[in-house]
């Protein structure tokens, strides 16, 4: 009995989950299977697996395990028992254009309207999402089986960051490989029914980056940029990684675009204007909106209450990019 259901399980785990390329076991799409009576019994969990690709595997199942000696029937029992979650990376060229800030207002905009969001900071040498989410002293606990458990934040999302498991000012000196398996641990965390993660990647085009783009390809990027020459330089070299990766452009946005004085209501664009957008029609991408540069979301950002957390006027425009990305996700 015992040699079969090695065989049984070498067979299933021969056969590859068709997103994460692992075998069927490796993968948590199946545990082992049951053998009694000449019957074998495979439950696989079939969620974010097309019905083309579900009729191949299941013919595989059966064609692997029927070949083992002893087994008369093969049984298939398909499940869809896991959440499914999809990543949104959010990435620029370089830094200091305000994506921390975007990120943060994006998941809590995407919360308000009944999402169920989680929000990683990926920035592992520079973290900000504990200040502006204001969860500083709050730490992340573990499962038994030493999975990160996401702090809940005021806003109705969990988060996870760096800046939660290191000491407050403390420099982090990791080489890349380090980096990235620390990402790793971020997004394998206990999420549980959460259905979306907004991810806070580093700027620039390196090791962090290129680990989520190789092992958890996400679903779409959207790249933030400030209107001038030289941020949008580097915008093109974030969307050329994601493109090389295939993970699809949801769109721009252009960040710190004008300036609107509070005495008079001048309004003035020092960084220049409609850059990005311009950018996003030169290469076929949507453009998803402005957000200005405005004294009260950086007020607020500093004070760990995020804009898109109200009814405020600082909250309309992440608010509006949120709805275009929220139409992507369900298109």
């Amino acid at each position: 009995m015992t040699d079969i259901a090695d065989q049984l399980s070498a067979g299933l785990n021969a056969i590859a989950d068709p997103l994460s390329g692992k075998g069927l076991i490796d993968s948590g799409r199946a545990p082992a299977p049951r053998f009694a009576d000449g019957i074998a019994s495979v439950i696989l969990d079939v969620t974010d697996i097309n019905a083309d690709k579900r009729a191949l595997i299941e013919a595989d199942i059966n064609r692997a395990l029927g070949a083992v000696e002893g087994v008369d029937t093969v049984r298939v029992a398909m499940t869809s028992k896991r959440t499914t979650r999809r990543i949104i990376a959010v990435g620029s060229g370089k830094g200091g254009v305000g994506k921390s800030t975007l990120s943060a207002n994006l998941a809590i905009a995407l919360a308000r309207r009944g999402l169920r969001v989680g929000l990683i900071d990926a920035d592992v040498y520079g973290p900000s999402q504990p200040r502006l989410l204001s969860v500083e002293d709050r730490k992340p606990t573990a499962t038994e089986h030493k999975k990160l458990v996401p702090v809940p934040t005021d806003f109705g999302i969990g988060m996870l960051s760096m800046g939660q498991l290191v000491k407050p000012g403390q420099a982090i000196a990791w080489r890349g490989p380090m980096a990235g398996k620390a990402l790793g641990q971020l997004i394998d965390a206990e999420w549980g029914d959460t259905e979306t993660l907004i991810i806070d990647l580093p700027p620039g085009t390196g090791d962090v980056q290129l680990t989520m783009v190789q092992k958890y390809k996400p679903a779409g990027a959207v790249i933030v940029s400030t209107p001038q020459d030289l941020s949008l330089i580097d915008a093109k070299r974030a969307i050329h990684l994601f493109e090389e990766a295939g993970v699809p452009i949801i769109g721009l946005v252009e960040n710190m675009a004008g300036y609107e004085c509070p005495e008079c209501g001048a309004v003035s664009d020092p960084f220049g204007t409609g850059g990005a957008e311009a950018a996003a029609n030169e290469l076929g991408f949507d453009f998803l909106g402005r957000i200005p540069l405005d004294l009260g979301i950086r007020t607020a950002s500093d004070e760990g209450i995020p804009p898109a957390a109200s009814n405020g006027s600082g909250a309309d425009a992440f608010n509006a990019v949120a709805g275009k990305l929220a139409d992507w996700m369900s298109g």
